[in-house]
């Protein structure tokens, strides 16, 4: 089978604590969890399906690989709040510690991502699931969120094959997709966009849909979009 012309991140479905910062975290495993993206390891599993795959196992609560390296604030790239605003750690990380973090795992990511961004591949897509109603830390708090958000950051993919993807996603789920709304679009999107084009792709955790449902639904939408612009 001819694999998708695809690059599919996914740097938020890890939950490992990374042993650099152990000793100081205070999260619960539940914690980290709801900081997460809690589904995504399942809904986006789709490696054999795609040209490249890049994903981690460090969870989002320690290392926000979709963050800019110097941003240190609260929800930044180290965070010290979670998005529901609970500290994660005992005291403040020293600027060496940060520095390990960064350079071992948030790096290598990055690295990862440009060395993949071959001439095999069409389309890089960022994929996450985010809470049914906006966390306290978030652009939207408090606020019901869509089934399906897709974001191009005003300019990271051609706007042909953003409609395109959105429609398939309509398609597929049976609902409307909002378009950059809550989510215009992260770091990840917006820095490699440099390279090839990108999109991000948020699936809301809300259980009316099955885990299984939103991953078929996901595939079906991938392969159509795939079929159509390889074709045009």
């Amino acid at each position: 089978m001819n694999k998708l012309p695809l690059l599919i991140s996914v740097p938020h479905a890890g939950l490992t604590i990374p042993p650099e910062v152990e000793p100081f975290n205070l999260l619960t495993s539940d914690q980290i969890i709801a900081d997460g993206d809690e589904g995504a390891r399942e809904i986006y599993a789709i490696e054999e399906l795609v040209n490249e795959f890049v994903t981690t196992d460090i969870a989002r609560a320690f290392v926000d690989m979709n963050r800019k390296a110097n941003d240190l604030s609260a929800d930044g790239v180290v965070k010290t709040h979670t998005c529901w605003n609970i500290p994660v750690y005992k005291f403040p990380l020293s600027p060496a510690v940060i520095k390990q973090l960064l350079d071992r795992y948030y790096f290598p990511y990055h690295k990862q991502l440009t060395n993949s961004a071959g001439k095999d591949i069409m389309l890089a897509i960022d994929c996450h699931t985010m809470a049914s109603s906006g966390p306290p830390v978030g652009p939207d708090p408090g606020s019901l969120r869509p089934m399906v958000c897709l974001s191009n950051a005003d300019g990271t993919c051609p706007e042909e094959w953003f409609y395109l993807l959105a429609d398939y996603l309509n398609e597929a789920f049976g609902c409307e997709v909002s378009l950059n709304k809550p989510f215009r679009g992260g770091y990840i999107i917006r820095r490699h966009s440099r390279e090839i084009s990108w999109l991000q792709l948020e699936l809301s955790r809300d259980p009316s849909l099955s885990v299984e449902y939103k991953r078929n639904s996901v595939i079906s939408a991938l392969k159509k979009w795939c079929n159509t612009v390889t074709k045009s």
